[in-house]
């Protein structure tokens, strides 16, 4: 079972009305693999006061709501006004700091740790941190935890980080207020990876084709593949939050249903990110994202025809056969 089909049939209450969620913001779920059930540990947290962030580059009517106008939902004091999604996997080192930096991001605001195939007890420095906390015994796979975390936001804004990247919380606000106060559905981290070398890498190249094919190559490599990233509600309920597991399908999604898909902040994670010397020489990421980046362009075809709505000029095929 593929990624997408694996969060399809576990959430199969994406399309559909939420159910009342607990409205404690600190809490641990653990699965009960048996009966499917959550078992909820409170715990507490802290969060830090948000200052002005700066401006941000225009781009085109969202179907949504005007350009530039702010996020304004009634709802209790209880529900969150922003989620913060962090997968994690062994992340033991890095967690704690990471999660204080997402409570950091606005006032409102819940975390929401994926911890998924853990065996260093990520899980339990992620509940004592504060975070609301889905644990899984067995890994899910590339980026399903995004997926997963998705389903199970309460915010109005989901913002997703990783949990072996320290990023500060000033770095990563301008991504939630691009969303809340400039009306962008997908705001990006605007980081193309490096281009100015001879032998480029090929999940950069895939990130560039990609956008070039969506008529979009003011994006140039900037994509959902790389984190940190914030999207409206609607955005997620326009592509459907199970496509967040192939993070280059949600973004073909995302730019053809004709969201505001916009860089907002460069933040070099291609120095932040870990090395993982074992596992590349196993099962290279790049062959997955790379595999992700043609998922995307299948999903192109059947929608837009085998050309991508590319025309074929005066090309006389009937001439070769």
């Amino acid at each position: 079972m593929d990624r997408v089909a694996f969060v399809r049939s576990r959430f199969a209450t994406s399309g559909r009305k939420r159910q009342a969620r607990p409205t404690s913001q600190g809490m641990r779920r653990r699965l009960n693999p048996r009966s499917g059930q959550a078992n909820i540990r409170r715990s507490k947290r802290t969060s830090a006061a948000l200052p002005a962030a700066g401006r941000f580059k225009s781009a085109r009517p969202a179907p949504s709501r005007p350009a530039g106008s702010e996020v304004r939902v009634k709802r209790p004091d209880s529900v969150p006004l922003v989620s913060v999604i962090i997968p994690v996997m062994n992340e033991r080192r890095t967690i704690r700091r990471v999660i204080r930096e997402a409570f950091a991001v606005h006032p409102s605001v819940e975390v929401i740790v994926v911890a998924n195939g853990s065996k260093d007890g990520s899980a339990r420095i992620a509940s004592q941190a504060g975070a609301r906390v889905m644990e899984y015994g067995a890994p899910l796979g590339h980026d399903v935890g995004r997926a997963i975390g998705a389903q199970a936001a309460r915010g109005e804004v989901l913002l997703f980080i990783d949990g072996d990247m320290v990023i500060p919380a000033g770095q990563l606000r301008p991504f939630v207020q691009a969303v809340i106060r400039d009306g962008i559905d997908v705001a990006l981290n605007d980081y193309s990876g490096p281009t100015a070398k001879p032998d480029v890498h090929s999940v950069v190249l895939a990130k560039h084709a990609l956008n070039v094919l969506l008529e979009r190559p003011d994006l140039e490599g900037t994509s959902l593949t790389a984190i940190p990233h914030a999207l409206s509600r609607f955005a997620v309920e326009t592509i459907g939050a199970e496509a967040l597991a192939v993070p280059p399908l949600a973004h073909a999604k995302a730019v053809q249903s004709g969201l505001r898909v916009v860089p907002v902040r460069r933040i070099n994670v291609g120095k932040l990110n870990p090395p993982r010397i074992a596992r590349e020489r196993v099962k290279p990421l790049e062959n997955i994202i790379v595999g992700d980046h043609l998922e995307a362009l299948d999903w192109m075809i059947n929608r837009r025809g085998t050309r991508c709505g590319f025309e074929d000029r005066y090309r006389k095929r009937h001439y070769a056969r």
